[in-house]
């Protein structure tokens, strides 16, 4: 889920909203608007506009907190971050890998419903406090409201499906136990699929005996949880097939490297440029690495400034580009091979260039290994 735009870094992290936010306000614009008058009838209608908009944005700033909660959570048990973007479905924290114990599991797990109920209680206290001081009124529905909703975000969260928090909380529970992390991610996804289906038939009936836009919610809900939940069990099998798999038997060795003052023009001229690869790593004078080119960048530059542009100018930082060494297990750069702009890893040695991995050459190992592991069957 890539964000439309971004909002900037928040506590080291960056933070972007999806286009499908807009959804979740419509949704709440049409609740609140059967529900603030005819809790407060006789209102003026721009105090209605002006409560909806309001609690609206208290309720994706919720959401924001319950994600950056985790980020922090996670950073703080040795587990990078890569951004949380908002959208349809409320938030998504991206791990850059998995967590590196069941606690450190739990831990990053629960701390999200965690703070989705202490709002809830602090939306209620406030409520609660405003109704004391001012009487009956629209801020008190309003803050009313927002208690309930964080309340059952919450609890949402809490069940035992993955990937909502209880699911990750209920794979650290059976990780602990078994001492097997796919065993546990096999229970989870298992567990989620149950709960999605639940889910769409629920809100199929709903839609069927005339709650439309209730029904139509949980069925969007579930089918997401059953999408991630099979995603994520073939996940975990790609990387039980490719356990004791290590970067450097996977990697393209000696890749060609381009120099970062190249001009973009003799990039994409270059014959040992020109139809090898789609993107390269880039080295400065030192041949220390600096950067990822991709060819599709490059071309976009516009012809007149082919001469004056340099590779430096149009390449991805090597700080936003995964750079793990050979010895590293494979299993631990595909979360973050999906992730990087160029879908590829620049692999480093010493400080140096040694390889760069694609997905194509994970494919080609679990080609390989599914095929050798379908002739010993065989024999």
């Amino acid at each position: 889920m890539k964000p439309t735009f971004s909002l900037g870094t928040i506590a080291g992290v960056r933070v972007g909203v999806h286009w499908s936010v807009l959804v979740i306000v419509a949704v709440i614009a049409l609740v609140l608007s059967g529900r603030l008058p005819a809790a407060h009838p006789g209102r003026p209608g721009w105090q209605y506009a002006v409560t909806t908009l309001v609690a609206a944005a208290f309720l994706l700033l919720s959401l924001l907190a319950h994600e950056l909660s985790h980020a922090v959570v996670a950073r703080r048990n040795g587990v990078a971050v890569g951004d949380i973007t908002l959208w349809l479905l409320g938030g998504m924290a991206r791990l850059g890998g998995e967590p590196p114990t069941p606690g450190a599991e739990a831990r990053i797990a629960g701390v999200g419903p965690l703070v989705s109920l202490l709002l809830g209680l602090l939306f209620g206290l406030l409520a609660g406090a405003a109704a004391a001081a001012l009487g009956a009124g629209l801020a008190v529905e309003a803050l009313a409201w927002l208690g309930g909703i964080n309340v059952l975000l919450a609890v949402f969260n809490a069940l035992p499906a993955a990937p909502l928090d209880g699911g990750r909380l209920l794979r650290a529970v059976v990780w602990r136990r078994t001492g097997d992390r796919l065993r546990a991610t096999a229970v989870a996804t298992g567990a989620s699929r149950l709960l999605g289906w639940a889910l769409v038939a629920v809100g199929l009936l709903l839609v069927l005996r005339g709650v439309p836009l209730s029904g139509i919610w949980i069925v969007l809900v579930g089918w997401f949880l059953v999408a991630v939940a099979t995603a994520e069990g073939s996940q975990a099998k790609l990387e039980e097939l490719l356990s004791g798999v290590t970067v450097g038997e996977a990697m393209g060795r000696d890749p060609v490297t381009v120099p970062a003052s190249l001009a973009v023009g003799r990039f994409l001229a270059a014959p040992q440029f020109r139809f090898r690869h789609s993107a390269f790593p880039v080295v400065d004078a030192d041949r220390r690495p600096v950067g990822l080119v991709s060819v599709n960048a490059a071309a976009r530059v516009p012809e007149e400034r082919h001469g004056t542009t340099r590779v430096a100018d149009v390449m991805i930082p090597i700080e936003e580009v995964p750079t793990p060494h050979p010895g590293d297990p494979l299993t631990g750069v595909l979360p973050v091979l999906e992730s990087s702009p160029a879908h590829r890893a620049v692999v480093l040695a010493g400080g140096a260039v040694v390889g760069v991995v694609t997905s194509s050459d994970v494919s080609r190992v679990t080609s390989w290994l599914a095929s050798s592991r379908w002739r010993k069957r065989a024999v």
